[in-house]
């Protein structure tokens, strides 16, 4: 058990964590009206109207990214995410990333995210010796807000981790388009510049843990900043860097492309960041791949995706990008085949070397797979 909390921690672990945590059906019609607006509608009919066969099926991959959801209208578990898996690329393990997703329902608020890796720990160990093993690597939240009192609830979950926890993710997404952030996960402005957050993110070099950063683009000089100032931290970029093409940016595309590429290149001078490739599914990217009259080929995919793929890859190195399916957000727009076929079409001309790293070995790295 994790040691017991001070009184000085318990008032720092109160009022504050309580702001940020959404425990799991907390609130079923926020949940409701979230899963609405913000993800695209998975339609089990349109996706298998275009489903492709996997291309090099036997390709190794570790899947760096995905999650387990349990709302309102929205299932998706570990059986739901073997059935993915499974479905024909070679899926040797995953990283399994937070999601909201049974936490405690009792106890502290700032210990109440722990249920999480509880429940991905015990729910996943009988795959830990198969394959494909699923949350080999997992990430879970922690109000880093709290900044050193956060390092009780960092203890807890390396406990409950089952020797798979490796690090937080705490979204920061920001923007003056407020159309644009799910309302759940919202963060204030600034929040990455913030003292006490930056004192919660200085706790993970410590205990050996890593950062995910959900942001959106135009937040990237603020991490930037962030991840030079903790050069021990690898920082691992999200979804492409938070490419947003909708609401207020919709017509300023080559201005957004010019704007996240100086960004994205800037933070690959710093050896701690790395890059998850792929997320560009969600609704904010605006592709539009779900108003197709069946879903889009791997081909469309990779041409769609090749300017911003492409740049991350050439700017940061394979040895520090690493695809991810991002399901099951990403699974509105697109079938897992397909997209894994478009990772594969845009690096058909790499080298072995290069698409090792790409596909697993990057990951394995990062989040200490072996």
């Amino acid at each position: 058990m994790p040691r017991p909390y001070s009184e000085r921690r318990r008032r720092l672990l109160g009022a504050a964590a309580a702001s940020m945590l959404i425990p799991a059906f907390a609130n079923r019609t926020s949940f409701a009206k979230e899963t609405m607006s913000n993800y695209l509608p998975v339609r089990a009919d349109w996706l298998a109207s275009g489903t492709e066969a996997a291309l090099e099926p036997d390709m190794p991959i570790i899947d760096a990214h995905h999650h387990f959801y349990e709302r309102p209208g929205w299932t998706y578990l570990l059986d739901e995410y073997l059935e993915d898996a499974k479905s024909g690329h070679n899926i040797t393990a995953s990283v399994f990333m937070q999601a909201l997703t049974r936490y405690r329902q009792t106890g502290p608020e700032a210990l109440k995210p722990v249920g999480e890796i509880e429940f991905v720990a015990n729910t996943t160990a009988p795959l830990q010796h198969g394959k494909p093993q699923v949350a080999k690597g997992m990430i879970g939240y922690a109000d880093l807000r709290n900044g050193a009192a956060v390092r009780d609830v960092l203890e807890a979950e390396l406990q409950a981790g089952d020797g798979r926890f490796r690090g937080v993710r705490h979204l920061v997404t920001w923007d003056a388009d407020t159309s644009l952030a799910n309302p759940l996960t919202a963060a204030p402005r600034g929040l990455l510049l913030d003292p006490n957050y930056r004192a919660g993110v200085a706790q993970l070099a410590p205990l050996g843990l890593t950062y995910d950063a959900w942001l959106f683009f135009p937040q990237l000089p603020e991490l930037f900043d962030l991840a030079k100032a903790n050069p021990d931290t690898p920082i691992i970029i999200n979804h492409c860097g938070g490419v947003v093409r909708i609401a207020s940016y919709a017509d300023q595309r080559k201005e957004v492309l010019d704007r996240w590429s100086r960004s994205m290149r800037e933070l690959a001078q710093l050896p701690n960041v790395y890059v998850k490739v792929g997320g560009l599914g969600m609704r904010i990217n605006g592709f539009e791949f779900e108003k197709g009259a069946r879903p889009p080929s791997s081909v469309e995919l990779a041409e769609a995706w090749e300017p911003w793929m492409l740049t991350c890859i050439e700017a940061f190195g394979a040895n520090r990008c690493m695809f991810e399916s991002n399901f099951p957000v990403d699974k509105g727009s697109y079938p897992f085949n397909n997209g894994w076929n478009a990772f594969k079409r845009l690096t058909a001309q790499a080298s072995a070397d290069d698409r090792r790293a790409l596909f697993g070995g990057t990951a394995a790295k990062v989040y200490r797979l072996a």
